[in-house]
């Protein structure tokens, strides 16, 4: 039970990462080739459709980590659950400020010159931790479960 749920966490935990080096290494370059408007009017969807998706994996990789954690799974699936769920508060904390003044503007702002795409920029690196976050849990998990 405990390998398998080990494994488990492992999947998803790759599952976030994928979708995460995603982000940063074929999203945000492609958006970035847009004009500040249609920049800003892709990213806002993707942004919330991304959201949902990497905030259930993460909470499903810790719940998962966690739980054979318990079950006495060792201290590298810990590792793995505490950095599957650090980009929640990450998240919170640090990105959420821009999030919200990204979200909140509006197609003619962008258009009459708010600088959408160092916005964007900034967004990508604050981004690229949870992407470390997501690696780091990876290799936990990937590590530990080569020991089973």
């Amino acid at each position: 039970m405990v390998g398998a749920l080990t494994q488990l966490a492992l999947v998803v935990a790759a599952l976030f990462t994928g979708a995460a080096v995603y982000v940063n290494a074929v999203e945000h370059p492609a958006r970035r080739r847009l004009d500040p408007r249609a920049a800003l009017q892709e990213w806002q969807p993707a942004y919330k459709r991304g959201a949902v998706m990497q905030a259930t994996l993460a909470l499903l990789g810790f719940v998962l980590a966690a739980t054979a954690a318990f079950l006495g799974a060792g201290t590298l699936v810990i590792l793995g659950a505490a950095f599957i769920i650090a980009p929640w508060p990450w998240t919170f904390l640090a990105i959420m400020p821009l999030n919200n003044r990204l979200l909140a503007m509006t197609l003619d702002e962008a258009e009459a010159g708010r600088d959408v795409h160092s916005m964007l920029d900034r967004w990508n690196a604050l981004h690229r931790v949870r992407t470390l976050l997501g690696a780091a849990a990876t290799a936990c998990l990937l590590w530990a479960s080569l020991q089973l």
